[in-house]
Formats: structure tokens, sequence, C-alpha cells
């Protein structure tokens, strides 16, 4: 049973404050969360203003439906966020 572990890091050069900031892990979080049945949770940087890093969790029977669902979860987050999404990392234990 494979476990999957996708993490972005995502800038915000526009975020002047946390409020600003947590606005925008509301909407991602929310988002990932209803449409791909995914946990998600922020796992770095919780106090500074313009940077994240956002843990994306899934557990299924198939490797291949993970990465699958991951891709999907990234390009959706790279839809609402457009190039603040800096990098990404995908881990499949």
């Amino acid at each position: 049973m494979p476990v999957g572990l996708l993490t972005l890091e995502i800038h915000l050069p526009y975020a002047h404050s946390l409020k600003e900031k947590r606005a925008v892990l509301r909407k991602i979080r929310d988002r990932l969360r209803s449409r791909f049945n995914v946990a998600v949770a922020e796992l770095d940087h919780q106090d500074v203003w313009q940077q994240m890093t956002l843990g994306v969790v899934s557990v299924s029977n198939s490797r291949p439906l993970l990465e699958s669902v991951f891709r999907q979860a990234l390009g959706e987050a790279e839809r609402i966020l457009g190039d603040d999404v800096a990098d990404y990392d995908m881990a499949f234990f």
C-alpha cells in the first residue's frame, strides 16, 4: 500500500501579512481537499509572510493512481497560484 507525499514550495511576493498568507493557504488547502480527497498541511515557514511549504498526502492501493492524483493536484495548485509555486517534490513510501 503506497503512501504519497507531494511537497509544494510556494513564494507569495504580494503577501504583506500573515493574514493575507493564511487566506491563500485556506483557499488552496480547501480546494485540494475537496477535489482530490487528500490531506493538506503547512509544513514550514508558518511565521514568514511570503513563503510557505505545503505537504499533500494520500494513501492508495496503486502508485500510478497516486501519481495521477498528485499531478492533477499540482496542476490545480498552479492554476490557482500561477508562478507562485516555486518548486515541488513527489515521494512515495
